[in-house]
């Protein structure tokens, strides 16, 4: 599912991982016509795509967007009996709603900037004022990629934090929460983990650059580019990010009672105190995905089956 170059580089990895394989593409782009056939059925329409999947008997449904994650796509499925790559509603909430992803990493010690969390803007403000710039400004909800603001002033930051809850930068719903935090100084890397709800497996890592103008200037974008391998992730550093973050992550979301399948997406800010979430998305990232799967030289499809099933010894 999906129209972007992410699912075209999800769709070109299962081609190779299963060059027999009949794959479909709900609603796929002029990219993905060599490797699967496009489903008329609308894509916004779950019970329609579920009950295609059904009378066609799919084996596995990948998700790539996280709009359909976030309305509860793999709990349509899941009802139906079909095998589907991707959390539940209830899950897919660490990235559809980033006040609660950031109360999640508070409770169990995750590490990530401190934080605020605001429904109303006389209080945000006299928050920003209290702390001064630089500061991050997030909608909360979904916004494409494009919710956070990195203000580097108070006055940037007061406006980022007005448009916001407004509605007038992201819309209705995404910024009816706003999530304030500390600017985090480093580098930043993104780490895709396949998970089972208890188990993880971690793909190659990415780094992605999301401002718009040379020099990372400008406001951030859905993703300028990204590029793997990074030479900052080394062994000592990923063995930090599974045991600090995506370890106590997987165990904070079961503890919740929303046991975690399909691959986090953890974005990561490399500081000198060590790695610490920016924030997480519930689907593979984009660009990333189109620079990491490349280098993927072992199955793709075992991973995301073991993943929908619940059990990733069996893709070892």
């Amino acid at each position: 599912m999906g129209n972007g170059g992410r699912e075209h580089a999800l769709l070109w990895k299962l081609k190779q991982d299963m060059p027999d394989a009949q794959l479909f593409v709900a609603a796929g782009n002029g990219g993905t016509t060599s490797l699967a056939t496009t489903v008329s059925v609308n894509g916004n329409d779950m019970p329609a795509l579920a009950a295609w999947a059904e009378a066609e008997a799919i084996d596995l449904t990948v998700v790539g967007p996280e709009i359909p994650l976030a309305a509860g796509i793999v709990d349509e499925f899941t009802e139906r009996g079909l095998t589907i790559f991707g959390p539940t509603r209830a899950a897919a909430e660490i990235e559809s709603s980033k006040a609660y992803a950031k109360s999640l990493m508070k409770r169990y010690g995750i590490p990530t900037a401190g934080f605020e969390v605001f429904t109303e803007l006389d209080p945000a403000l006299a928050y920003i004022r209290e702390k001064g710039g630089p500061l991050v400004v997030k909608a909360s909800g979904l916004a494409a990629g494009k919710g956070a603001m990195v203000c580097m002033t108070t006055d940037e930051a007061v406006e980022a934090a007005r448009g916001t809850l407004s509605g007038e930068f992201f819309g209705a719903g995404a910024g009816d929460e706003l999530v304030i935090e500390e600017f985090m100084e480093g580098e930043e890397l993104s780490v895709f983990a396949i998970c089972d709800g208890e188990r993880f497996a971690t793909l190659l890592p990415a780094q992605d650059h999301k401002r718009i103008g040379d020099g990372d200037t400008g406001p951030n974008t859905g993703g300028m580019g990204a590029y793997s391998p990074v030479s900052i992730a080394t062994p000592e550093l990923l063995d930090r990010v599974s045991r600090e973050i995506l370890s106590p992550t997987l165990q904070a979301m079961a503890a919740e009672g929303r046991p975690y399948r399909g691959v986090l997406y953890a974005g990561l800010m490399i500081t000198t105190a060590g790695p610490k979430v920016i924030e997480f998305n519930c689907r593979f990232g984009d660009p990333e995905t189109q620079v990491v799967l490349p280098m993927l030289e072992s199955s793709l499809v075992d991973l995301l089956l073991a993943s929908a099933r619940g059990d990733l010894r069996k893709s070892a």
